[in-house]
């Protein structure tokens, strides 16, 4: 049923065929029980684990990939290969593939315990009337029509229409549910707003929330799916992951560079068309056959980086397969640092979302502000001789821990706040007129409450404000332990006093009364509502001397203007408190008492904001983040909270700045798509608002964060780029999000942030690396095709290679540090590519000197090397010819194994040159030095000594066909690797300076790259 909010009670119990009086019989809930389904919700169809296995390889360059290990196995199969070396290429390829695959499975079965989470806010069992007689049942075998009795501390079983309260009062905390700081009165009357939330549904107990006070009877209306908590399984069910914008654009850089190869592969073909007939190939068809293996071997070697052999080594360095391992080792090293930040990544690609995070739906309640309510403000009347009469106490701390100053209106602390009249008799008031308990948790490390939090946060004033009689307080308890620490105050009181009678609050008195004893002197100790308090005064308590005087028409007024101050413009909650002294023989308390009461003062509360928000919300503003506080608080509340904040600081006018659910609904379209791009405030939503408003946002092409610690939250986490959950909020919420903050801070979103943009700039930056360094390994094969040379690199040495130049320092490139000026850039568009055109250009022009490096390393050994044979360049070009002619050398030293040694020494140094290269996008070596990151620094060390070994360790050389090297060897290398750093650096300048800017451009309008959609902000 549902409209039952909108029904009368008779209406609902006819339409379920109830008798309030005697429940459903035995075959009523059987029939119910077939139309409306039983009180589970349902378990989700989870995909086989075949298909999330399969899903993982659902990628071009992971399908590429697997196309090469497979060529590759045939490859060797046909020559007649066998050993380690003929099968390590697509054995390594399948195993990283497996292991990308084993990461991505166990992320998404993670994702859907926020689903089975879910279960854990149904209730156990419910006290059901049926037949006549009341009995416990289990909470799944309610059925609607069932007459439920609930009362205090009891997790409501089902969505249920109340029929009957059996007290003064019923409060419900339903937080998890709309994100309410503060529980919610519950009535029977019929509710008629249009368009009604949850939370103007006050006459609806809603499945999973608690009942805080009071005791009623109520009719389920729906269970299991067909609650509001089944509603929000429903939403997360119905929202699909997407990929994140760094994926997105791999995705297109894989595509990009797949057509690079397929290009690659049919030039180096065609280039070698004149050596197809050449004898040593045996025949036409044969050369073609051997020159297609080549140019595979050309072209995958941009995409591998594992060559095998002739046919396929060069295949194997143009796509890197260590990319996907490189990027989620990045996004690893990012995860441990944030951890340390207090920011927990639950999925590893959320870490880089950050980095492009446009908006931050902010949720409240618990999240900007600390969920506990605290006493803010007090106003006493200091004198009836002077005007004005009353004056104002501000109270720090914003935690139920009991520590804060009081300073009085001029800012001044006040040091013995119990030697004051009026706060010491507000500190006993609060203590004695009060039914909620304040304590310690060791586990957790602080301080919880059980009962109302209004009630706690009196009990925690009474503690700031100390004890009298004591020189040292409140200084003094500060030597308790924590446990102790707690209610110190509060004991003490009621030691001092024992409770005789309490008059329960009522919704007619809003008031609550206690009579205490002490000394055989009687005291009753009233709190509630100003207005009612207020009206039922005669005297009032002075603050100066603690003299008792008249209420008089002039402080009546001034107190109610005080009272308008407090709950309107500072949108605090007040309570005005009252003693009177009773006769010292009376044992109970009648409502008549309740009058001629003695004021002794007004205090407001609230939920306050987190200490460090104000400058989270300043850097997020610096950093060109939009913050969009989402609650489901009243408007006003809610405003003010945002100007303390600073979320309004920017905005001369926020009247369009701020609405309520109801009234963007109502808005047109065109005026809805304008007040998204201005909306600063969300009031009163539900969760189907908050994932409508994260939908809406990502159509605005934003990429939304969402932050929230309730169930209500769970939906709308799962749909935004990025969930980000609070420590200490529900296991659906934090199920449902990417990311956990752990100190429950907002300002650790600013440092997840910070270090977002730094893991994108490190993604760049060894992809940069990797791509233009096997640029060069393609351009060394190419350019020695052309020129008609022998193969520069042998198959294992390519390998060797691509094992120590792509491991260590790209993985070091992670390490680098953010740049100084990360979180005072715009943040960067989705659309935004991650390789530009100016940016291919510069690892074309790197790329093309590593392979000119390399090939001029073979060259300058033939011909200009004192321990070479000083060949003319024309015998190098026609080597293949040299068995069919007469030459002054000897045809094998074109097998000598030192040119191919001095070739592969300056690929491997070049592109440790290179790498430091990749310290900065746009600084130069100069700003950013190399001992910026040890870890690079260690890794090109470590890299240099393994090609050191293999060169001079006898063993290992005969395995990669390589020799020892001279002094004068080392020489020509590093001559010849040396100005890769000198053409970065000019690359560099152009990058920093205007007088690049015309180049830039012009490789922007370039049809090098994917084309990208325009982005209108």
């Amino acid at each position: 049923m549902e409209d039952a909010f909108a029904r009368s009670i008779p209406e609902v119990l006819d339409h379920f065929g109830v008798d309030p009086t005697k429940g459903l019989s035995d075959t009523q809930v059987v029939q119910h029980g077939r139309l409306y389904g039983i009180n589970v919700l349902p378990e989700d169809k989870r995909a086989p684990f075949w298909k999330l296995v399969l899903k993982q390889f659902d990628d071009l360059l992971v399908k590429i990939l697997i196309a090469a290990a497979v060529i590759s196995f045939i490859l060797a199969l046909v020559n007649g290969e066998t050993g380690l070396m003929a099968f390590l290429e697509p054995s390594v390829i399948l195993l990283i593939l497996a292991a990308n695959a084993a990461v991505g499975v166990i992320t998404e079965t993670n994702a859907e315990k926020a689903l089975e989470e879910l279960r854990a806010y149904q209730a156990d069992v419910a006290t059901v009337l049926r037949n006549g007689c009341f009995s416990i049942l289990p909470a799944t075998e309610l059925v609607p029509g069932d007459i439920v009795e609930v009362s205090v501390g009891c997790k409501i079983p089902a969505d249920m229409r109340m029929i009957e309260m059996l007290s003064s009062q019923v409060r419900v905390d339903q937080a998890i549910l709309t994100g309410e700081s503060s529980s919610v009165e519950k009535e029977l009357k019929t509710t008629t707003t249009t368009n009604a939330v949850y939370q103007d549904k006050t006459n609806i107990l809603f499945s999973g929330t608690v009942m805080v006070a009071g005791r009623a009877r109520a009719v389920v209306v729906g269970v299991g799916p067909n609650t509001a908590m089944g509603n929000i399984r429903d939403s997360m069910m119905q929202t699909e992951d997407e990929a994140t914008p760094l994926k997105k654009k791999l995705d297109e850089f894989g595509t990009f560079l797949a057509k690079v190869i397929a290009g690659i592969c049919v030039l180096v073909w065609i280039v070698n068309i004149g050596h197809f007939r050449d004898p040593a190939h045996g025949g036409f068809l044969r050369g073609a056959i051997h020159y297609f293996k080549f140019c595979s071997q050309s072209c995958w070697s941009l995409i591998f980086h594992v060559p095998f052999n002739i046919a396929v080594a060069l295949a194997v360095a143009a796509i890197p397969e260590g990319l996907p391992a490189v990027v989620t080792t990045c996004l690893a090293l990012g995860t441990k640092r944030m951890a340390r930040l207090n920011a927990i990544v639950r999925s590893l690609p959320s870490v880089e979302t950050l980095g492009c995070t446009t908006v931050i739906c902010s949720d409240k309640t618990g999240t900007l502000t600390t969920n506990m309510m605290s006493v803010a403000k007090v106003c006493v009347v200091e004198s009836a001789q002077r005007s004005p009469a009353a004056t104002e106490y501000s109270v720090s701390g914003t935690t139920y821990a009991p520590e804060g100053i009081i300073f009085d209106n001029t800012g001044m602390q006040i040091d013995f706040p119990a030697q004051l009249p009026c706060l010491l008799h507000i500190a006993m008031c609060s203590a004695l007129c009060n039914e909620s308990t304040l304590q310690y948790n060791p586990d957790k490390g602080k301080y919880e409450k059980i009962g109302e939090s209004t009630e706690v946060a009196l009990r925690v004033f009474a503690e700031k404000v100390g004890l009298p009689g004591f020189n040292s307080m409140p200084s003094a308890l500060n030597m308790l332990s924590n446990h102790e620490r707690a209610s110190y105050c509060n004991h003490y009181w009621e030691e001092q006093f024992r409770k005789m009678d309490v008059l329960e609050f009522s919704r007619d008195r809003k008031m609550m009364s206690v009579l205490c004893s002490r000394n055989q002197l009687n005291v009753l100790f009233s709190k509630g509502a100003p207005e009612s308090i207020v009206a039922r005064c005669t005297t009032i308590l002075c603050n100066d001397d603690g003299s008792i005087v008249p209420l008089t028409a002039d402080i009546r007024a001034e107190l109610a203007s005080r009272f308008h101050s407090f709950a309107g413009k500072e949108t605090l909650r007040c309570l005005a408190l009252a003693l009177k002294w009773m006769p010292s023989g009376q044992q109970m308390l009648s409502f008549d008492d309740e009058r001629d009461l003695t004021f002794i003062g007004l205090v407001g509360m609230l939920d306050p904001p987190r200490d460090e928000v104000r400058n989270a919300m300043l850097s997020c503003m610096t950093a060109g983040i939009r913050v969009i506080v989402v609650t489901g608080d009243n408007k006003s509340t809610a405003e003010s909270l945002c100007r303390k904040i600073g979320a309004f600081d920017h905005m001369i006018e926020f009247s369009e700045r701020s609405y309520t659910a109801s009234e963007f609904e109502e808005l047109p379209p065109l005026q809805q798509t304008l007040a998204l791009q201005r909306m600063a405030l969300f009031t009163r939503v539900e969760p189907s608002h908050k994932r409508m408003l994260v939908e809406a946002l990502q159509n605005q092409n934003e990429v939304v964060a969402m932050t929230g610690d309730g169930v209500n939250d769970a939906p709308a986490l799962k749909k935004a780029d990025i969930g980000i959950a609070m420590g200490s909020g529900t296991a659906v919420a934090k199920s449902a999000s990417d990311m956990v903050l752990a100190d429950d801070n907002f300002a650790s979103i600013v440092a997840a942030v910070a270090e977002g943009r730094a893991i994108y700039n490190n993604t760049k930056q060894f992809i940069r690396y990797m791509i233009s360094s096997n640029i060069g390994e393609v351009v060394c094969i190419f350019v020695a095709a052309v020129l008609g040379i022998p193969d520069t690199l042998a198959p294992v040495q390519l390998l060797w290679v691509n094992l120590v130049t792509d491991g260590l320092p790209a993985t070091a490139i992670g390490f680098n540090k953010q740049d100084s000026d990360v979180m005072k850039a715009k943040p960067r568009k989705v659309n935004e590519a991650v390789v530009t055109g100016w940016l291919f250009f510069r690892y074309l022009v790197i790329g093309a000197y590593v392979g000119l490096a390399t090939v001029a390393g073979f060259i300058w050994w033939f011909v200009y090397a004192d321990s070479g044979p000083k060949l003319p360049y024309v015998e190098l070009m026609n080597f293949d010819t040299c068995p069919t002619r007469e030459t002054t050398y000897p045809c094998s030293i074109f097998d000598d194994r030192h040119p191919s040694t001095v070739s592969m020494t300056v690929l491997v140094v070049v592109e440790m040159f290179n790498a430091l290269n990749n310290l900065s996008e746009n600084q130069s070596l100069l700003v950013v030095p190399p001992w910026s990151n040890m870890w690079l620094v260690a890794s090109i060390i470590i890299t240099m000594l393994l090609h050191i070994l293999i060169l001079y360790v006898h063993p290992l050389s005969v395995l990669f066909s390589v020799t020892p090297l001279s002094w004068d060897d080392w020489m020509v290398v590093f001559y010849l690797s040396i100005p890769v750093i000198i053409i970065d650096e000019v690359l560099k300048f152009f990058s920093r300076n205007p007088i690049g800017l015309r180049f830039r451009l012009w490789f922007r309008r370039s049809d090098l790259l994917p084309k990208r959609e325009v982005r209108d902000k």
